[in-house]
Parts: C-alpha cells; structure tokens; sequence
C-alpha cells in the first residue's frame, strides 16, 4: 500500500477484510465481490466503513485497485472497478445576490452551521425558486427505502455491468413539490472536487416510479456565503453515469461590497510578522477549503484528524496540509490526546471571526494572508504590475522571509502555487 504513513483506521480495518474473505482474488474471479454488514461489522461499523461521499475518501486499498462500493440492500454491498463519483464542473458563474427576508429572526445568515438549515434558508431567501423557475413546497425529506430497481454502470472490467437493488436505505436532504417537478436537493456544507452519484441517482429512481412528475435532481454547497446548485440529469433512466450537467448558478446575500480600495488599505496598514517556525510554510492551493476547515470547526468545536478524513474530502495528507495552513494563520489549533490522537479546533482568532458578518470575516482573512511578507509581497507587485508576478519574485520572496524548513529550490518553487492560489483568492472577493 502507498502512504503508508497516512493510513487510517479505516484502511487498517479493510485491509483486514481483503486479507480475511481474498477480495482481491474474487474481483480477479467473477469481476466483483458482495460483502455483507455482518462480515464488515467483525472489524469497524458499516456506516463509518461504507460512507465515502467523495473519492479521496475511498481506503488506499480501493484506490489502489480502481475499486468502489455501493450498497446492494439494507445489509449488503457490491465492491468491483465501478466508476461511482462525478467530478463538478469547473467553469466560473456570476454569483447572483438575493434579499433575505427581513421579518425573519430565528436564523443567523452569517453562521450557518448545518446543511438542513443551508436549504431551508436557500428556500425561504427564493433561491429554489429563482434557480428551477418554479414556487415550489417542502414535501419529503430524510431517510427511506429505496425500492427496487436494476441499473448498468460503468466497469473497468465488463462492459453491461447490471446492479440489481432491493430496498437499500437511501437519505433526501429536502424534497420541494412544484405544479409540474419534484426537485430532490442533496447538501452538504464542505467544498469538494466531486460528488457520489448514488446520492442523485437512488432517490431520483425511486421517485420517478412512484410519481409522474418530473424529477429534478439538485446538489447544492454551501460555504462561506455563497450557496451554490448544480442541477443534473439523467439521459438514460438505467445507466448510473448518465449524468449530465443542465446549468448551475451561485448566490450570496446582498451587503456592502470589498473593492480594492479595502484590499488596498488592509495591505497598507497591516504589519508583517516573523515567519512560523513550529508549522510547515502552506501547501494548501484551495483557499476556500481552509475557510470551510473552519465553518467545520465551528460547528464541531473539536475534531480529529481522523475525523476529517474521513467525513469530508480531504485524503489524509490534504488534512495535514489544509490544517496546517489554517495553523500557519494562526486560525486554529492542534493537539493530541490518547484516544483520538491528533485533534484541532479553533483558535480565539478563529473563533472570532464567526462574530463578524461574511464580508468582515473575509476581510480578516485577508488580513492575516497579508501579515505574511511573502503574500503581501506578491499581492502588492501584482496591484503594481496588473499581474501576477513570476514565480522567482515569489521566490526570493520566500528566502528573504526564512520560511520554516525549506532549502531545495524546487520545494520553494513548489511552494509558489500556494501563495498565488491564495492572492487569487483576495482577488476574487473584489466586486
């Protein structure tokens, strides 16, 4: 097994089924392998062992070999070289701003801590409507059976590869009726590269049996503000990968834009300060994901490194690198105790910043960014310069900060994808 220093207990425990039933060996054979709940459970809990909203959470094992589970029954699954996730779309939308309304007090728009109440903000605020066109009213929601029904997916192995399910357990996030749709919404509140296509796909199969209106599959994200849907659909009722983009949109609350001028101003009046030397310089491209590291914390308060891993989508190496980063700013905090082993939670500055409005908070991101002499070095070229300065500004940059242990020219040149990554970032807040 690769990364072997990152193993976690869910790739310990897999290892031991692979090893004990030769699942190896029966892939090899007959081109899958069914496992039951009671054959997982002599090793870990199904549920912790069988969730894997995103690849990157898949055990080393799985990725190793091309593999990925889905769940058969209410007690049974299928492990063979299925292509089981979607990767989103990339392309840029212009955020569109709503009003939420004012009669409303019982919600706090700037901490929004779950995703039950990111969607039913995003209802009451006329962000469904705005998106599928049409009034709509919460109708199902929650965990149910799925039915049964039969579906090919694609397989490394064989082609026409049929999947028969038979009442597995299946979760709505929130189910909204219109005069022609049911629109199924899957939501979760952390960033990530793909999704589980089962999440859409065993609620849209099961619906679309039992009603005659259409059914409209949408997966929403929300973090940091802005609530962003994607709308998909399926072009073959029976193929799992027939998963097509139909549009997407983003939206945010009205407030006082960031202009330059406010980016400008907190470069000009922000002092820098010594480089860490108890945590690694950032190697974290994706800011938003260390902004939504910390909506986790503030949630949870406390989570491990396990955790994280395992429940959202980072492998183990992204959550040291993402932690560490959000350490870096001084954001949160990490110890160890003896039965979760590494654990984090939020500093007082992090803490603090859930007291701010979104736009505030993300000013003190910037802030604490641009504390740094490397990034307010590159910004400030790049405000100068009307571009981004070239990788050798940055790192000389670098030397000059006596960033903590690095001395290889490549690792400094490495390091320069972050800190762009992140001035992007900045310059993305800008209205």
């Amino acid at each position: 097994m690769s990364n072997n220093i990152f193993k976690g207990k869910n790739d310990i425990a897999w290892e031991k089924l692979f090893k004990k039933y030769e699942i190896l060996e029966e892939i090899n054979k007959n081109n899958y392998f069914k496992i039951k709940s009671s054959q997982i459970k002599e090793f870990n809990e199904p549920r912790l062992m069988t969730k894997f909203d995103h690849k990157k959470q898949l055990p080393q094992l799985f990725i190793d070999n091309n593999l990925a589970i889905l769940p058969l029954t209410r007690g049974s699954y299928i492990i063979s070289e299925m292509e089981t996730y979607h990767d989103f779309e990339t392309q840029k939308t212009k955020i569109r701003s709503v009003e939420f309304p004012a009669n409303i007090q019982s919600i706090d728009i700037n901490n929004i801590t779950s995703e039950a109440t990111a969607i039913n903000i995003a209802h009451i605020a006329g962000m469904v409507e705005d998106f599928t066109g049409e009034a709509s009213r919460l109708t199902v929601s929650g965990r149910m059976s799925s039915g049964e029904f039969s579906f090919n997916i694609f397989n490394r192995r064989i082609d026409n590869f049929s999947i028969d399910i038979k009442k597995s357990q299946i979760e709505i996030d929130a189910g909204f009726e219109t005069d022609t749709s049911l629109l199924l919404f899957e939501v979760k509140n952390s960033v990530s590269d793909d999704f589980l296509i089962r999440q859409l796909y065993y609620p849209y199969r099961l619906w679309q049996a039992k009603i005659q209106k259409q059914i409209r599959s949408i997966y929403m994200i929300y973090s940091n503000g802005i609530f962003t849907m994607y709308e998909y659909k399926f072009e073959q009722i029976d193929f799992y990968n027939s998963t097509k983009l139909i549009k997407k949109q983003a939206y945010k609350f009205e407030e006082e834009a960031i202009n330059i001028q406010d980016i400008t101003s907190i470069a000009s009046r922000t002092s820098i300060i010594p480089e860490p030397t108890d945590v690694p310089f950032p190697q974290a491209d994706n800011f938003s994901r260390v902004v939504n590291l910390c909506e986790m914390l503030f949630e949870f308060k406390t989570l491990s490194k396990d955790y994280i891993t395992i429940n959202y989508d980072f492998d183990a190496r992204q959550t040291d690198y993402y932690a560490n980063a959000a350490i870096y700013l001084g954001l949160i905090v990490k110890s160890r105790n003896q039965k979760n082993g590494t654990i984090y939670q939020l500093s007082e500055i992090g803490n603090s910043l859930f007291n701010k409005t979104i736009r505030d908070r993300n000013l003190t991101f910037v802030e604490l960014i641009l504390s740094h002499k490397v990034f307010k070095d590159t910004f400030i070229k790049h405000i100068e310069e009307s571009e981004m300065p070239a990788k050798e500004f940055i790192v000389q940059s670098m030397k000059e900060s006596k960033i903590h242990n690095v001395t290889a020219e490549e690792t400094f040149k490495r390091r320069t994808s972050t800190v762009i990554s992140w001035i992007n970032w900045i310059l993305e807040l800008i209205s």
